[in-house]
């Protein structure tokens, strides 16, 4: 779905229904059914929204994105929980994670597979940086890894790395994932974020291109919104400017946790 223009990725027509929202809050909705989009129209509203489709249980597939800020957070409610969360904490890729998290003999479980393909990603991705975060991976490429200045197209040689990202993600297919473009604060910041998304979005595209279920993708950009080094220097900027996966389990795979588990 879309919190101010994140559309529902599998493509389907029809309209969205949220019986759930109360009437103080429908004034700031619209419900295209031929896009199956629904837009928050003020942008106080999202995290409040974001909270009632947790609450509702809704477990809705796809995205989750605030237009006018550029965040999109994974889609499932735990995913979104994360999102919300790893917005405070200054990470949205990572929140995404945690948030996905079931802990316990299931968490466990789900840890062994991110363990085991955390490791064939560090040896086949060549110049991504592969992290565990919790029950899940971050993957981090430069954005001068896959992009020339000022682009958004993937780049030829660059086409590699997300093809080896793209096998992984098929040899572990139960997964979701979250792609964030992240830029640093040379331009405006609005142009910025629409960069950080359009770079987001042509990863998303390639992947999917490769047989990467659009299901299972969400994608967004925060622009210059979470630097992870100062902008004050060359390295730092470069450093800011870089495109995150996060890679967690999908309902699917929690609940099959949970049920090996024994939970």
């Amino acid at each position: 779905m879309n919190i101010s223009g994140a559309k529902i990725l599998d493509g389907n027509r029809g309209s969205l229904l949220f019986p759930w929202i109360p009437a103080s809050l429908k004034p700031y909705f619209r419900d295209s059914t031929l896009t199956r989009e629904v837009v928050v129209t003020d942008s106080r509203r999202s995290v409040a929204v974001l909270l009632l489709a947790i609450a509702a249980g809704s477990g809705l597939a796809g995205c989750a994105r605030h237009a006018q800020r550029g965040l999109v957070i994974g889609a499932a409610g735990g995913a979104v929980a994360g999102g919300i969360i790893g917005k405070v904490a200054g990470s949205t890729a990572k929140g995404a994670i945690i948030g996905a998290a079931v802990g316990g003999a299931a968490g466990a479980i789900i840890g062994d597979q991110m363990d085991r393909q955390a490791a064939e990603l560090k040896q086949n991705v060549k110049g991504a940086k592969v992290e565990r975060v919790g029950e899940g991976i971050q993957v981090t490429f430069e954005s001068g890894l896959l992009y020339d200045f000022d682009s958004d197209a993937v780049k030829p040689e660059s086409r590699t790395n997300l093809r080896e990202l793209s096998n992984s993600l098929d040899k572990y297919p139960d997964s979701d994932l979250l792609i964030l473009g992240h830029t640093d604060n040379v331009g405006t910041a609005e142009y910025n974020k629409r960069l950080s998304v359009r770079r987001a979005d042509a990863a998303a595209e390639y992947l999917i291109s490769q047989g990467v279920r659009r299901s299972r993708v969400g994608t967004g950009g925060l622009g210059e919104e979470e630097p992870v080094a100062s902008n004050d220097s060359d390295a730092g900027r470069g450093q800011n400017r870089r495109v995150e996966v996060a890679i967690y389990a999908s309902e699917k795979q929690r609940n099959e946790a949970r049920r090996k588990a024994g939970g």
